[in-house]
């Protein structure tokens, strides 16, 4: 028996039993964000449902900076074993293989693979609450007669935030001064609140009790219908702007080497966990709808599709990041 087949059929046994007892240790879920926003939410969510679940510990660590690209790398150049995992989004995971190509060393659709959507999280356009304009008409108003002077946040160049705002200028005919802030919503949100930066294009999750609160307000709604829990806020659609705005989901991702029985464990451990009844109320309070993907599989050819879409837009609207 050749020398290297001899060693094949020492290490396979040893390579399944591995995966059937798969997580033997604790596992790290990256999450390319600051605390705070949506897709830290959703990860420190998933990840406690799987440590009772999985009886292993599943840790959450905070990898913020360069728009997602660093969790990305560390994800993707990780043993693919199934110990190291990301939660990440449109951005991350759709946007930056466009934006960031001459930046990345890695090719996020090549070198990761989906193992499900998580959550769909709604949009609105908020401004500061001392913000003059209740609505997308007022702000237009206000930023056509003071050019360039009205800042937004983002959670980085090239993030859906800053993408779905850049559309509404080209779309308004305005000009808008970009902010945009490594850390996530979780930085961004507090300078609007401050009012360093005046308006966003955010999700609904992290965005709702400062609006309750009195300290941020809505503009408009991202979706085709009025959101139930702003029944008095118009849709972008509504106020002349259809077709703005991101449909925004969370994943779940693992290296593309994973072995696919770990990626199969995973997956249904993600979707049994998530689409308990108690859960998905849980999240809907949460502004976070359940999406569990139909497979693996499914989800990977998603955010292929994603992918190859943002980077037509990103190709016309000529934005790159140098």
């Amino acid at each position: 028996m050749r020398l290297t087949t001899l060693l094949f059929c020492m290490v396979a046994p040893f390579a399944a039993v591995a995966q059937d007892n798969y997580p033997a240790k604790p596992v790290k879920v990256l999450v390319p964000y600051s605390p705070g926003g949506a897709t830290d939410i959703i990860a420190r969510i998933v990840a406690q449902r799987l440590t009772e679940s999985l009886k292993e510990s599943f840790i959450v660590e905070n990898r913020p900076g360069a728009n997602g690209n660093i969790a990305l790398e560390a994800t993707a150049k990780a043993p693919a074993d199934g110990y190291t995992l990301l939660v990440g989004n449109v951005s991350t995971n759709a946007i930056n293989e466009n934006i960031y190509a001459d930046q990345l060393t890695i090719r996020p659709t090549r070198d990761l693979v989906g193992i499900t959507k998580l959550v769909e999280i709604p949009h609105i356009v908020v401004a500061n609450a001392n913000f003059p304009a209740n609505n997308i008409g007022e702000f237009v108003a206000a930023a056509k007669k003071a050019p360039g002077k009205i800042n937004y946040a983002s959670v980085g160049m090239g993030s859906y935030p800053h993408l779905d705002m850049e559309r509404l200028e080209r779309v308004a005919g305005i000009e808008l001064t970009h902010v945009p802030y490594k850390g996530g919503a979780g930085q961004a949100i507090p300078a609007m609140i401050g009012g360093e930066v005046q308006v966003a294009f955010f999700n609904m999750a992290s965005l709702l009790p400062h609006i309750r609160s009195g300290r941020l307000k809505a503009l408009a709604a991202v979706p085709a219908e009025r959101l139930a829990e702003l029944p008095n806020v118009p849709t972008l659609a509504e106020q002349g702007y259809p077709g703005i705005g991101t449909n925004a989901w969370q994943g779940m991702f693992a290296p593309a080497a994973t072995p696919k029985p770990v990626i199969d464990k995973l997956y249904s451990s993600v979707a049994g966990v998530l689409t308990k009844p108690e859960q998905k109320d849980g999240l809907a309070k949460q502004m976070m709808s359940v999406a569990v993907s139909k497979s693996p599989e499914e989800f990977s050819e998603l955010v292929r599709k994603e992918t190859q879409a943002w980077g037509d837009f990103v190709r016309e609207a000529k934005i790159k990041v140098e």
